[in-house]
């Protein structure tokens, strides 16, 4: 069964936010961050990822904020047993005239499951902004192709 579009763009929200939470070092911060975040999704631990996204959080359309984040967690969660976030390629810097944001740049793999063997699987190529917020890294812009 093929990925509803709802899923996919879940998954994909999911998968995106690999780069959030704050330490000492904001560049350690944004690179650490991708395994806590993966383990938070894959357990399906909507909480934490909500805490990863700013308070302006919006994604590719106008409707896609917090809310819709939350909901379309909640929905994805209950429907799939396995979810699987692969990062295949990623790339995380901080901007040089601005270092309290940060951009990624990303291609992943994200698979959707009922039992062990995924229902299916693609590839985006995902770029995030985030903003540091409380000296944490929260994702503020998502877009993917």
């Amino acid at each position: 069964m093929a990925l509803t579009v709802n899923l996919r763009r879940f998954i994909l929200l999911c998968a995106i936010l690999l780069a959030a939470c704050g330490r000492s070092d904001p560049q350690v911060a944004l690179d650490a961050a991708a395994s806590g975040l993966q383990t938070a999704l894959e357990n399906k631990d909507a909480s934490a990822v909500m805490e990863l996204l700013h308070p302006d959080f919006a994604a590719q359309q106008p409707e896609d904020d917090r809310e819709w984040a939350k909901r379309t967690m909640t929905s994805m969660f209950l429907r799939h047993k396995n979810i699987q976030v692969v990062a295949l390629l990623q790339k995380s810097w901080i901007d040089p005239q601005v270092s309290s944001r940060a951009f990624t740049d990303a291609q992943v793999a994200l698979t959707g499951a009922e039992g062990l063997i995924p229902d299916s699987a693609r590839q985006y190529r995902v770029k995030l902004e985030w903003s540091l917020l409380d000296k944490q890294w929260k994702l503020l812009r998502l877009q993917w192709e």
